[in-house]
């Protein structure tokens, strides 16, 4: 498999480019080695990559999620250094989140170390020098996030880096599966969805640097709104269920539906209205660019409604329209 051969750092800055795929696999052993850390340091920036003599495998996976990028990576051991002189050279306006699935890692940043071991979650700032090492076979699954987007001061990110957060953590026992499956799911989703998506990261970041920095503990609206966010995206995800119900939402989550409305009560809707509004979005998005000619009823059924007239009476409702008046303002009427 061939390398694009432009800058190191072109998958950090073209945030609209497709996801990649690289692997060792299908390379001649004397290859691997050399292949391996230029995918690794155009898939991160500008970073000093150390990997051993004999590479035995190797895959980066990335996608895009609204203006952030996701990456998982499997490999046998590494070391990555970032310096002064690399940062004043490469992009140096993003911050990395990640997720450690499998092994173990040390992360020294802004003068502190961490030992970090599976499910924790830490961060590091790629405008300041780093050093990560991976001693033995690892997966790590990484959000690249657009310092511009966090709305985090400089003083309170160099106390967040290599500061990892556990999976023993309430708040760390949401995040670790909620950022797994994003980076999972990352490229599969629409347009709509992956901005929607992106802007909960955001959100779900403050409420990591919160709790960092000691500004939120177990039971405070900071653990609730994680949770909450994991909840809507959960949601996003299963919207053509027509099984779908508040119900069902909370056993999936092991809460009870009490608390589940009462996590909704800052959303200015019950955990029913705010599933018939995705649906209701999701079909008028369609609805609009008439996705392969499909009928209204067709549509509806696709994000969850069981009955048609129904759909069209809370479309209605909603827009002051009906879908078919709707798609006709679109100039798309079969």
């Amino acid at each position: 498999m061939s390398l694009d051969s432009s800058r190191p750092d072109v998958l950090v800055q073209e945030r609209s480019a497709p996801g990649s795929f690289h692997t060792t696999e299908s390379l001649p052993v004397p290859r691997r080695r050399s292949y391996w850390r230029e995918a690794l340091s155009r898939t991160f920036g500008g970073v000093d990559m150390t990997v051993p003599d004999e590479v035995y495998s190797g895959t980066i996976r990335t996608a895009p999620l609204g203006r952030l990028q996701a990456v998982t990576v499997d490999g046998d051991c590494l070391s990555a250094l970032r310096t002064r002189r690399l940062i004043t050279q490469g992009s140096k306006d993003y911050v990395v989140v990640k997720l450690l699935d499998k092994g173990v890692a040390r992360l020294e940043q802004d003068g502190r170390e961490a030992v970090v071991g599976p499910g924790d979650i830490f961060v590091y700032d790629m405008a300041r020098p780093l050093r990560l090492n991976l001693p033995q076979s690892f997966r790590t699954k990484s959000l690249v996030v657009p310092r511009d987007v966090l709305g985090l001061s400089e003083s309170d990110m160099t106390h967040v880096t290599a500061s990892p957060l556990g999976p023993d953590t309430p708040l760390g026992g949401l995040l670790s599966p909620f950022l797994a499956g994003l980076v999972d799911g990352a490229g599969t989703y629409s347009p709509h969805i992956s901005e929607r998506m992106a802007h909960n990261v955001v959100d779900l970041l403050g409420v990591l640097a919160g709790e960092v920095l000691g500004r939120s503990t177990a039971d405070t609206p900071g653990g609730n709104r994680a949770l909450l966010l994991r909840i809507q995206e959960f949601i996003d995800r299963h919207l053509a269920d027509p099984d779908l119900t508040p119900q069902a939402i909370a056993r999936a989550h092991r809460i009870s539906l009490r608390y589940l409305h009462k996590l909704f009560e800052s959303e200015d809707a019950t955990v029913g209205r705010w599933i018939q509004r995705r649906r209701l979005e999701e079909c008028r998005r369609d609805l609009a660019c008439c996705a392969h000619g499909a009928t209204i009823a067709a549509v509806a059924h696709r994000w969850g409604f069981s009955s048609a007239a129904h759909f069209s009476r809370a479309f209605r409702a909603t827009y002051g329209m009906a879908p078919r008046e709707w798609r006709d303002t679109q100039g798309l009427a079969p």
